[in-house]
C-alpha cells in the first residue's frame, strides 16, 4: 500500500511554465496518501525559484550538478528515504489531471516497478509543429511505443513517469555522468535485477519538442552520443530501429563519396529524401497547414544528429560494460551530506 510519493520536477529557467505544471500536478492526488513536491533547479536566472516560492508546500532544492539525472537523484535522497513511490516530471510537459492518482493506480494493478507513459508531441510555431507531427509517426521514431503508442504492457523502456523507490534506489539511481539517455540506461540496469517496466498508453502527457532546427540538433546529437555509452554499458540493449539509424546514415555518406564511381548508390539517400517529402506533404494535407513542408527537414535534422551523435560516442568516449554484481543502492544508512532550501 502506497503511504508516501515524492514528485520530483527539475528545472532550468522554466518561469514560462512551472506555474502551469505544479498547478496541473497538484489536482486530484491520491487520497491519504502524503505527497512531497520538490523542485529541483539546476541555477535558474529567468524568476522560477521566486515562481516556485510562490506554490505552498512545494519544496525547493538546489542542483548544483544542474543535470536532470542529478535533480532526481538529490531530491529521491534529501526528501525520499521514507517515500513509497518516486514521481518524475518534466517542466515543459503538460499533464492531465489525476496524473500522480493514476500512476500510482498503476503501479498497484500491475505489479511492476516502474510505469511509464507515451508523450503526444505539440507545438506552437511553425517548426514546433512540424517536430511534433513527425515525432509521433514511423519516420520521426521508427514506431517506438512511448511516442504516440496506444496500447498498453511490459516493455523495455519509454518515458519516465513513476517508480517503487525500492526498485529505484536497489538500482542505483540515474547515472549522474549522463546529460541524454540517462532514462534507458537506468531502465537497463533495472531489468538487470528483476524489476518489470510497464507503459500505461491510457495515462498521455503532452510534450513540447525543441522550435528551432538549431536547437533540434543540438538535443537529438546528444541522444546519439547517450545511447553510444548505454548500448557499451549494456550490449544488446539497442534495437533494430535505433541501429537502423546509424546505419542508414553511414550508407548515405559512403553512397554520395563513391557515386563518382558507382552512380547507382545514390538510389539510397534519394529514396530516403523522397520518403521525407512524402511524408512532409501528407503531414501538410492532414494538418492542413504549410508548416507540414518543414516535417521532413526536422526529420532529417533528428536522424542525422542522432546518428553523428552515436559515431561520435562511440570513436570518443569510453563505456566498460556494467555488470549485476557492481550495482551499488542510490544511499545507505549514512545521513546524506547535502543541503537544500
Amino acid at each position: 500500500m502506497t503511504r508516501s510519493i515524492l514528485v520530483v520536477i527539475p528545472t532550468l529557467n522554466e518561469a514560462r511554465t512551472i506555474d502551469g505544471v505544479l498547478e496541473a500536478l497538484q489536482q486530484d492526488l491520491p487520497a491519504g496518501v502524503r505527497t512531497t513536491f520538490v523542485v529541483a533547479d539546476g541555477g535558474s536566472t529567468d524568476g522560477t525559484p521566486d515562481r516556485v516560492a510562490r506554490h505552498d508546500g512545494v519544496q525547493f532544492l538546489r542542483n548544483p550538478k544542474r543535470l536532470q539525472s542529478a535533480a532526481v537523484n538529490l531530491a529521491a535522497a534529501t526528501y525520499g528515504r521514507d517515500a513509497d513511490v518516486l514521481v518524475r516530471c518534466d517542466a515543459h510537459a503538460v499533464y492531465p489531471q489525476g496524473f500522480i492518482r493514476r500512476l500510482v493506480e498503476t503501479l498497484d494493478r500491475t505489479g511492476a516497478d516502474a510505469v511509464v507513459v507515451p508523450m503526444d508531441s505539440v507545438g506552437d510555431g511553425c517548426v514546433q509543429r512540424a517536430t511534433a507531427w513527425v515525432s509521433d509517426t514511423p519516420v520521426g521514431s521508427g514506431g517506438s511505443a512511448h511516442r504516440g503508442g496506444r496500447q498498453s504492457g511490459f516493455v523495455d523502456h519509454g518515458h519516465h513517469a513513476a517508480f517503487r523507490m525500492a526498485s529505484f534506489r536497489q538500482a542505483g539511481g540515474y547515472d549522474e555522468t549522463f546529460s541524454h539517455n540517462e532514462d534507458a540506461e537506468l531502465d537497463c540496469r533495472q531489468r538487470a535485477l528483476g524489476a518489470k517496466v510497464y507503459l500505461d498508453a491510457d495515462i498521455r502527457l503532452d510534450y513540447h519538442p525543441r522550435d528551432t532546427l538549431r536547437g533540434l540538433w543540438r538535443q537529438y546529437k546528444g541522444y546519439g552520443r547517450g545511447r553510444s555509452r548505454t548500448v557499451r554499458r549494456h550490449p544488446g540493449s539497442m534495437r533494430a530501429r535505433q541501429l537502423a539509424v546509424p546505419a542508414h546514415v553511414a550508407f548515405s555518406i559512403a553512397a554520395v563519396l563513391l557515386s563518382p564511381w558507382a552512380p547507382w548508390l545514390l538510389a539510397w539517400p534519394l529514396l530516403y529524401l523522397s520518403v521525407l517529402g512524402v511524408t512532409s506533404l501528407a503531414l501538410a494535407v492532414r494538418h492542413r497547414s504549410v508548416c507540414g513542408l518543414l516535417a521532413g527537414p526536422a526529420a532529417f535534422v533528428m536522424h542525422t544528429a542522432w546518428a553523428l551523435g552515436f559515431f561520435d560516442g562511440m570513436l570518443f568516449l569510453r563505456e566498460p560494460p556494467w555488470h549485476r554484481e557492481s550495482a551499488t543502492p542510490l544511499w545507505d544508512a549514512s545521513a546524506l551530506g547535502a543541503s537544500h532550501d
